[in-house]
């Protein structure tokens, strides 16, 4: 693994974005959302994703310009639809539209259909916490979850997440899939030709697996079994029966439907703290409750209790001044882009 400075990964990942089609301030968006990730520490969702999602610019599966359509303004509802844009980039633009409804009137949300996988929801959910807003954001994938009890393939890993503005440098950070692990685990280890723990996936078969070839073939556990599966329902509800988008294994692969749009749904409700209290007194209680659960008794061996978000704060803090780990291929996949697209890879490795 290479290290290189994270804004020169920005720069690189935007001008190939630029050079295969996408506007200048949308390529920003998403190269911008891709190296917040890999900054976190959440490399699945980082800089490696860029080059299925230019592949599917280039085959046009992705529209590279398009503008977010308002179907419906309800006030403090939109019903919005992404026209098979960059989901990043649709996802952000969402976001500033929520914004002035949710500071005018408390809360806002919108649903957006019409979509493709938009990385982290982290990365959504903390623009919002760093201005003073509370993000609630689900999403729906490509079909990798069963039902509890089945094993064909049926939820995405659902994922559902908020971000929480403290006065401690960092903001209280949930971001979790509903199944045991984010399917981008999985193919992070058939990458590397590692094994998976036994509890993470079945294979097509409906057996637990270790390997991860017949884990994508088959498909990924729920977390805490039927709950799992009862949380991943509650985002499908959100994501796509409620916003007119696909629904379950009628989404598309990003990797292995290289024919067709992926048609993802989005759930996004914005709320304004100081709507409901000051937000100075927001970040005082919050502050309080995070010393008193790191004040906790601690098991034997555990030097300290961290908080949601702590530690990719934290993780965010080194790659900022190390740089961010880019593999040997990712770093293969985006220096054959530069020659494709005739952009000079300038990207100067950091050593630490």
């Amino acid at each position: 693994m290479k290290r290189f400075s994270p804004q020169a990964m920005r720069c690189l990942a935007a001008r190939l974005a630029t050079g295969i089609g996408v506007q200048p301030d949308d390529a920003g968006i998403l190269a911008d959302a891709l190296v917040d990730a890999d900054l976190q520490g959440i490399s699945t969702h980082g800089i490696s994703r860029l080059n299925i999602y230019l592949q599917r610019i280039e085959k046009g599966l992705i529209a590279s310009k398009v503008e977010l359509a308002v179907e419906r303004d309800g006030g403090s509802i939109l019903v919005l639809d992404a026209g098979n844009g960059i989901g990043q980039v649709q996802a952000v633009k969402a976001l500033n539209l929520l914004e002035p409804l949710a500071i005018k009137n408390g809360v806002a949300a919108a649903t957006i259909r019409n979509s493709q996988h938009f990385g982290a929801l982290s990365y959504y959910c903390n623009r919002a916490a760093d201005k003073g807003l509370i993000l609630l954001a689900m999403t729906n994938c490509e079909p990798a979850m069963s039902p509890e009890g089945g094993y064909q393939p049926f939820f995405g890993t659902n994922p559902i997440a908020a971000s929480f503005p403290t006065g401690k440098g960092f903001n209280v950070k949930v971001d979790l899939a509903t199944s045991v692990v984010a399917r981008g685990n999985i193919i992070a280890a058939q990458k590397k030709k590692q094994p998976i723990p036994e509890n993470w996936a079945l294979d097509r078969h409906g057996e637990p697996t270790t390997d991860p070839q017949e884990a994508l073939l088959g498909t990924v556990l729920t977390m805490a079994g039927h709950k799992g599966y009862a949380l991943a329902l509650m985002v499908e509800v959100f994501s796509s029966v409620l916003s007119g988008s696909s629904i379950g294994p009628d989404i598309g692969s990003m990797y292995k439907d290289m024919d067709r749009k992926q048609g993802v749904g989005h759930f996004f409700c914005l709320f304004n703290i100081a709507a409901f209290l000051d937000l100075s007194d927001f970040r005082k209680r919050l502050d309080e409750t995070i010393d008193r659960i790191k004040n906790s008794k601690r098991r034997p061996g555990v030097e300290e209790i961290l908080v949601p978000g702590e530690r990719s704060a934290k993780n965010a803090k080194v790659n900022s001044v190390q740089g961010i780990a880019v593999s040997d291929e990712t770093l293969a996949e985006l220096q054959q882009w530069c020659l494709r697209l005739n952009v000079p890879f300038v990207c100067s490795e950091v050593h630490v």
